[in-house]
């Protein structure tokens, strides 16, 4: 017997529905430029309270959950480098980006790797693939050759480090989008997560001013406390704005923000990300106002550094620990995944 499959590492499988249970799998050793990792905290996305409920299709059974941060534990024959060229190594505490391309169809070579024709993705992949602990509700995770890895600065703390993988590096490929942001007016819609991000990363690249709409009082007073300027309901009349950020996908906050543009305005849509009623475009306002909308899904691997540099640069500026609760166990991952939202915008785990 390979004595290595004596090593056991327990992952929280989903089976479809609200169905999650504990299993212990057979620890697996690293193949060339892969990345065995151990995973020291993870929160729990949105997406994956939408997969369990059913609004958001992914394979089951899978290992849920894409956010989180890690210690390297061992690296395959070859080796396998960071994000920033260097070797990794044992005892490294890293986090990875989302998806995995192949690096060499047209679309990875035009730049937009997120949208690789063979792309693989961190927590959305079948447990009886070739990758089965792809996810990060598990003690370990197995990070493939060619995977983003980047190591975390020492002076970031895994709960604001964990959702960088997904939310803060979403929120910084959509701040690129909307291009420079400096003396600009701002207008972030949605106050979830991304939206309390965009709005440290607007004022961080030197907004004029930030306006946050959202429909709950509390999110947006959670708004005001990480930078906005002003918060708004989404019955209250909006001034004209030069960048819409829209984070919550609602077909009427669209609209929202598309008439609020001024001239020159632009539109970046990142919450769109589950199907919802059309909204109508003017083509004859985008034309005379010279308006842009523009989409973003995911993020590139240089959004995931970015992201590290912002919870860097404004740790001590902004209170991030806020917005995650204090790590539940392995085992309360069903009832993180299915019960009442928390109070904070992540909820945290500790495998």
């Amino acid at each position: 017997m390979d004595p290595r499959s004596a090593v056991l590492t327990t992952v929280a499988l989903w089976e479809g529905g609200d169905a999650v249970r504990l299993v212990d799998v057979p620890l697996p050793a690293p193949g060339p430029g892969e990345v065995l990792v151990r995973v020291l905290l993870a929160t729990v996305c949105g997406s994956d309270r939408h997969t369990v409920s059913g609004r958001r299709t992914s394979p089951s059974p899978s290992v849920l959950g894409h956010e989180a941060v890690g210690e390297v534990v061992e690296v395959g024959p070859g080796g396998a480098v960071g994000d920033d060229g260097g070797a990794l190594a044992p005892g490294d505490r890293v986090v990875w980006g989302v998806t995995v391309a192949c690096g060499a169809c047209d679309r990875c070579r035009d730049g937009r790797t997120t949208k690789c024709r063979s792309v693989r993705k961190v927590g959305h992949e079948p447990f009886d693939s070739a990758w089965p602990l792809s996810g990060t509700y598990a003690r370990h995770l197995l990070l493939p050759a060619g995977a983003t890895v980047a190591r975390v600065p020492a002076t970031v703390p895994d709960a604001l480090a964990a959702p960088a993988g997904c939310a803060t590096a979403t929120v910084m490929a959509t701040v690129e989008a909307a291009g420079t942001l400096a003396g600009r007016r701002v207008l972030v819609s949605g106050a979830g997560m991304l939206g309390v991000a965009a709005v440290v990363a607007a004022v961080d690249a030197g907004a004029a001013a930030v306006v946050v709409t959202d429909p709950d009082p509390g999110r947006r007073a959670l708004a005001a406390r990480f930078g906005a300027t002003e918060t708004v309901g989404t019955q209250d009349a909006l001034d004209a704005t030069d960048v819409a950020i829209e984070l919550s996908g609602a077909s009427a906050a669209v609209s929202r923000c598309l008439d609020a543009l001024d001239v020159g305005g632009r539109l970046v849509l990142a919450g769109s990300v589950a199907p919802a009623p059309a909204v109508p475009l003017d083509p004859e306002r985008v034309v005379r106002g010279w308006l842009t909308v523009t989409g973003v899904h995911n993020y590139e691997p240089r959004h995931l550094r970015a992201a590290l540099g912002l919870l860097e640069r404004t740790r001590g500026a902004v209170p991030w620990g806020d917005l995650v609760t204090a790590p539940a166990a392995l085992a309360d991952v069903r009832a993180l995944l299915t019960g009442p939202a928390g109070t904070a915008p992540r909820a945290a785990v500790v495998p």
